[in-house]
């Protein structure tokens, strides 16, 4: 499926979201704990029980941001069924790109393990991410670090497949100085580990910022071809900032959609 701007439009009717979202916009509580490497948050409703997950990784040019950057995610996600994870993970120069993964999928298994505790229902876990948070998933869900996860939501990179993006004049500013190793490209690439096998649902937004739409179209239909079921969103109404701090605010667009997604995915 792909979302186009015209979907977008007709998606951003209020209507399309469930009620209640505006009353739900005051910040949960949540309970953190140390995974090992770093730190993560656990955002549940009161009484939870069995309630599916989404998993979430921030951006920040994989040298800055911290879990609670998270703006409406918590409050918008508990009022529609779910619970919610934010992690941290080290961060450059510290921690290179593949400990960063690392972390992550550590992350992943300490929730996988725990958050049945917490309300949550370990086999039903979305990985979410945007930027540099959304490759870090991309690589982890695509390479088997997230073992059983039910679905992926990216939101916003170009870094799906680091050779195409330097082959095309994209291999700039932060990119470059993250991924400065060529040798390292293939490995660190989500789409390198594509071919070959179905993978869970995934969705995939792209903003209107350079290349996004060129590097997130050509991964949706490299995954297409592999037998995954995939929804394309087009964003270009968003800035690379605004598509992930709109999330779970009234009428967003990109909310509805990605709702709508996680409930046929893990509702």
């Amino acid at each position: 499926m792909t979302i186009d701007r015209r979907t977008l439009l007709l998606a951003s009717v209020a209507a399309l979201l469930p009620t209640g979202t505006r009353a739900a916009r005051d910040m949960p509580s949540a309970e953190t704990v140390d995974y090992g490497p770093a730190k993560l948050d656990i955002y549940a409703p009161d009484g939870a029980k069995d309630l599916p997950v989404v998993f979430f990784v921030h951006g920040g040019a994989w040298r800055t941001g911290k879990r609670s950057q998270v703006n409406a995610k918590p409050a918008f996600l508990l009022a529609n069924g779910f619970c919610f994870v934010s992690i941290d993970y080290r961060m450059l120069p510290q921690a290179d790109v593949a400990t960063q993964a690392g972390d992550v999928e550590k992350a992943y298994a300490y929730v996988r393990t725990n958050i049945a505790q917490h309300g949550g229902d370990p086999n039903r876990i979305v990985g979410m991410g945007h930027s540099a948070g959304c490759h870090l998933i991309a690589l982890t869900g695509m390479r088997g670090g997230l073992p059983g996860v039910a679905g992926l939501l990216l939101d916003d990179t170009r870094a799906y497949d680091l050779a195409a993006l330097a082959g095309s004049g994209g291999m700039v500013r932060a990119y470059s100085r993250v991924f400065s190793d060529p040798s390292q490209w293939a490995a660190l690439s989500p789409a390198s580990y594509v071919d070959g096998r179905k993978h869970p649902p995934t969705f995939i937004a792209y903003s209107r910022a350079d290349g996004r739409g060129k590097q997130s179209t050509a991964f949706a239909e490299r995954l297409r071809a592999s037998g995954t079921e995939v929804t394309l969103f087009d964003g270009t109404a968003y800035t690379h900032m605004s598509i992930n701090r709109d999330f779970g605010e009234d009428g967003d667009a990109l909310t509805a959609a990605a709702l709508a997604f996680l409930k046929s995915t893990v509702g």
